[in-house]
């Protein structure tokens, strides 16, 4: 286990929208027995408010406003020793400020999918207000893959069986 996961014992999972990210987070808290948090659930949670509302209501400057403060959160719970793996919303680590949060709290992994099986994925999902202009859409994909590369790790995240997915993080060095 590396020196950053033993000080601050928190997995962090990172990537683009429809990756997989609570799915997979889910999965492999269970795995460690650990607690997963997702912070978009908390942060609906915690407003009163699906998150394509908090965007609509207020604005996404608004929203990651509350997200920093949801991450904060959930470093602080780490820190104070309840180990968990995270899944932060798509554009949580592209936001500089998170990223310097995240660096030294804990192991950020990149859930990388390629962006035909996120659209597949997201078919039909009207609740992610970023993802309603399919140009823009694919778009801020390959902008964000540049700011998602400066995770820690990157698993592949190509196929659907999220066990097998589960099994190639815990074979990563960090364990």
């Amino acid at each position: 286990m590396t020196l950053k996961l033993k000080r601050t014992p928190g997995l962090y999972l990172v990537g683009f929208m429809g990756a997989g990210k609570s799915t997979i987070g889910a999965a492999l808290a269970d795995e460690l027995g650990w607690p997963f948090i997702d912070v978009d659930a908390e942060i609906e949670k915690r407003e009163g408010v699906p998150i394509s509302e908090l965007f609509a209501q207020r604005g996404e400057a608004a929203f990651r406003d509350i997200e920093t403060d949801q991450i904060r959160r959930c470093i602080h719970a780490v820190q104070s020793g309840a180990p968990s793996v995270i899944a932060l919303g798509g554009g949580a680590f592209t936001q500089p400020r998170n990223w310097d949060l995240l660096e030294d709290n804990g192991i950020t992994i990149w859930l990388d999918c390629p962006f035909e099986i996120v659209c597949q994925r997201l078919d039909g999902d009207h609740t992610r207000p970023l993802a309603q202009d399919r140009d823009r859409f694919a778009r801020l994909f390959e902008d964000r893959r540049p700011l998602y590369g400066r995770a820690d790790f990157h698993v592949q995240v190509a196929v659907e069986d999220v066990d097998a997915i589960v099994q190639r993080i815990l074979q990563l060095p960090l364990f």
